[in-house]
Order: C-alpha cells, then structure tokens, then sequence
C-alpha cells in the first residue's frame, strides 16, 4: 500500500510540469483568439475590448493562476468560442474517442499476441518471416495513407462500411460497430505490429530457457508449453501495450480527422485552428494524466505477472 501511495504522489510533480509546459506553449505561440473572433473588419479598440472580456489582457501568471485555481475545483473552463463549458464539450466527444481507443486495443491484443507468439513457435520458417514483414510494412506506412486506402477499397469500391462519420451505440449497436471497423482496423495496424514484435522476441527468448526444455522433454504438448512462455514473457509485452495505449491519443487525431469522426481528436484539432486555449488547455492536461495513470497501472499490474515483486 505504501508503495502505491507513493507512486501516486510521485504523478503529482510530473502533472505540474506538464500543466506549466501545456499553458506556456499555448499562449506563447503566435495568433490571437480575439482577433480570430472579432473579425476580419473589426477595430484595434473593438479586439482589445474582445481580449479584456476574455480575460486575455492579464500577466501569463494571473492568467495561469486563475486556470490552476478552478481545476482544483473541477472547472475546466470555458470554451473561448462556443462559450461553452470544457467538460461539456469533452462529454459530447468522448464518446467516438474511447470507442475507437477501446476496439483498437482489443483487435491489437487478439491479432497481435497469437501472431507473435506464432512467429517465436515457428522462428526462421517462412511463417515468422511473413509475420515480421507484415509487421515492418505495418508499422511503415503512414497511418492517413492506410486510411485512405481503406476508404477507397471497402468504402467505395466496395460499400460494405461508411465512407466516414460515427453512429452512437445508442441508436444501434450494429451500426455503431459498422461505422468503427475501417477506422479501427487502420490505428490498429500499428499497434499489432508493435505488440507483435515485443511478443514475437520476448517469446522467443523465454522458449530458449532451461525450464521450457525441461518441460518438452517431459512431453508437455505445444500449447501448454506456449502458454508457460507466454504468461514469463508478458511484462514486456504489458509495457509495450501500456505505451500503445499512450500513443493512441496522437493516432485517434489523425483517424478522426481521415473518417471525419466528431471526437476528441477533432476537438483539438478545430480548438488549435481557432486558438480557443481553454479547451486544448484542458485536453493536452487530460491526456497526460491518462498517459501517467496508464503507466501507473502498468507498473501495479506487474504483480499479477510475477508474483515475487513485492511492493
């Protein structure tokens, strides 16, 4: 327990960094919310009206002040242009994000893991060399590039799935999984080829150890041997998957953006174009608190692995 509770407070130094870093970015870049909003035919007097209203006029610091002072009371804000609040924004949003971040996940741990658990059982044979240039081809191409190419195969040429959109789970579980598959299956790509390399040379090590000699020469089958190699080898494989899910958030940007997908990642992607800090603030924040907790689950779920780590 004491372990836990200090690697929690460990994640709090590493959150005030992030949120310094994040605000400074943001408001030291070049462009103007003010200007963006006012208009094309608006006067010098009438921006400077805009930025005082928003806040926009006051030191870095009073700024920064005010923004850490309501996250501590669970205010993200308000959305510069929408004039909406930020959680609401990211409430309307999640829902396609953690949807494609969660079906991703689970078709690169069912393809991934057996694939390369396959490639160490079968090292050197045509079957692991076609494994691992699935997976260099895999992790290669750009992820757009993949997306547009599924687009066109099984969009157009063949309508077997939306061109683009999402459809909610509410109005059809059905529909809701026809309008993920293709955006999916392209984040996917990458991961599985990750996943299935770590797999593939973890594995692969642990077959040569004496313990899995020994069970072969006592005649344990394929599978229970492949099993027991597996279960010794997943701590890197873990780790691999944890960082995989940390990454999704940069591949859900451009997978939402390629199947024009109304999630986070548009979110961003529109708040950057229209400089509406609160709300890049508060998703950049969010997503490094994702990305540390993720860490710190990896890291507790050790244990589970190898039960001689003790904490």
């Amino acid at each position: 327990m004491g372990y836990i509770v200090r690697r929690f407070l460990s994640t709090l130094p590493v959150m005030a960094v992030v949120a310094v870093v994040v605000f400074l970015l943001i408001h030291l870049s070049p462009g103007d919310p003010a200007a963006l909003i006012a208009g094309d035919l608006a006067t010098t007097e009438d921006i400077e009206k805009l930025r005082t209203a928003l806040g926009l006029n006051l030191p870095l610091w009073q700024q920064f002040a005010l923004w850490v002072g309501k996250l501590f009371t669970g205010d993200l804000g308000t959305s510069i242009f929408t004039q909406m609040p930020v959680a609401q924004l990211l409430g309307q949003r999640l829902e396609p994000t953690v949807s494609i971040a969660a079906l991703t996940m689970l078709i690169t741990l069912v393809v991934s893991v057996p694939l390369g658990t396959l490639a160490a059982h079968r090292a050197g044979s045509w079957i692991d060399r076609l494994v691992m240039l699935f997976a260099v081809l895999a992790f290669s191409v750009p992820v757009f590039l993949v997306g547009y190419l599924l687009v066109y195969s099984f969009a157009v040429q063949l309508p077997w799935f939306p061109v683009q959109g999402y459809v909610h789970f509410a109005e059809g579980p059905g529909e809701w999984l026809r309008s993920l598959v293709l955006p999916c299956v392209n984040l996917a790509l990458v991961y599985i080829a990750l996943v299935t390399r770590m797999t593939r040379a973890t594995v692969l090590e642990v077959l040569h150890e004496d313990y899995i000699r020994t069970a072969r020469a006592k005649g344990l089958g394929v599978l229970p041997v492949l099993g027991h190699a597996l279960r010794n080898a997943a701590i890197p494989i873990a780790t691999t998957v944890g960082a995989g899910i940390a990454l999704l958030i940069g591949g859900v940007v451009v997978t939402e953006t390629v199947f024009a997908i109304p999630g986070v990642g548009r979110l961003v992607i529109d708040s950057v174009q229209r400089h509406d800090y609160p709300v890049i603030q508060s998703v950049l924040l969010l997503s490094a608190g994702v990305y540390v907790l993720i860490n710190l689950l990896i890291d507790l779920s050790y244990r589970l692995f190898d039960p001689r780590i003790q904490y």
